[in-house]
């Protein structure tokens, strides 16, 4: 039994599918989705040089779309977890934070190590803060501004 032209190139794109499966790097079924519609075309009687070169052109046009929708279901990222969870977080200033030195602020029933995003500023116990950033084992904080309620 010989396969036919449009055979080979549905159990070719079938296994870059699969393929894609184990290694999701978004390549792979760019391939798979450029053999299926290759094999589809195949039905017509066209040369296996013409075949290749549609592959090849269905394949590109395909990468390019897959890579822009994989690039877009990537980027969207959970929230940010551990320390970094503590970005955009208000806390109190518990030891005062002079200009270009450490004070420590809570935050969450936690006491940090502060540090403020302005060097020159300086935050007087008991200030409220913003969380801008982290640094190792600092909190580095600006002055929290409270944003006035629409109703």
């Amino acid at each position: 039994m010989t396969l036919l032209a449009w055979q080979v190139w549905m159990i070719l794109g079938i296994v870059f599918i699969i393929i894609e499966i184990f290694d999701p790097s978004f390549f792979f079924i760019s391939l798979g989705i450029g053999a299926i519609l290759t094999g589809l075309i195949a039905l017509l009687p066209i040369h296996y040089v013409a075949q290749i070169l549609i592959f090849a052109v269905l394949s590109f046009i395909s990468f390019l779309l897959t890579r822009k929708l994989g690039k877009k279901i990537l980027s969207k990222s959970g929230p940010q977890t551990n320390v970094y969870g503590l970005v955009g977080q208000n806390a109190v200033v518990t030891k005062e934070i002079p200009a270009e030195g450490r004070g420590y602020a809570k935050v969450g029933g936690e006491e940090w190590t502060a540090v403020g995003e302005d060097e020159n500023e300086v935050f007087e116990l008991g200030a409220k803060v913003e969380i801008t950033g982290i640094d190792g084992n600092k909190i580095i904080v600006k002055r929290h501004i409270d944003k006035p309620r629409e109703d």
